[in-house]
């Protein structure tokens, strides 16, 4: 479970930002992430209660702001927001797409005290 590694990354991250910004406590966490990330947001927030247990973000709420997938259409030279990697061009119909975003997990924001 990759998760559970996400999760020690960003307790990481944040017992580092509150060292270089002076804060002792993070009570919410929003992450963004990507709809192509890969992350099972269920495991991701069982993992986050767990490695976060005796932390500075003990208790944390952990909010998930979907990121939508996107890619770039060939046929018709658009940007378009896709739900799943293998999705035609929701424009032209064309199947020549280059996935562009939705890949991504990063920290949005911390409630800090």
């Amino acid at each position: 479970m990759h998760e559970m590694a996400l999760c020690e990354s960003l307790l990481q991250a944040m017992e580092e930002a509150g060292r270089a910004n002076g804060f002792s406590r993070v009570s919410r966490v929003r992450l963004e992430i990507g709809r192509f990330a890969g992350v099972e947001v269920e495991a991701l927030r069982f993992g986050f209660d767990v490695v976060t247990r005796g932390s500075l973000a003990d208790g944390a709420e952990l909010v998930v702001l979907e990121v939508p997938g996107r890619g770039w259409c060939f046929d018709c030279n658009d940007t378009v927001d896709l739900d799943d990697r293998l999705s035609p061009c929701p424009h032209c119909g064309g199947s020549r797409l280059h996935p562009s975003g939705g890949t991504e997990m990063t920290i949005k924001d911390l409630e800090v005290e």
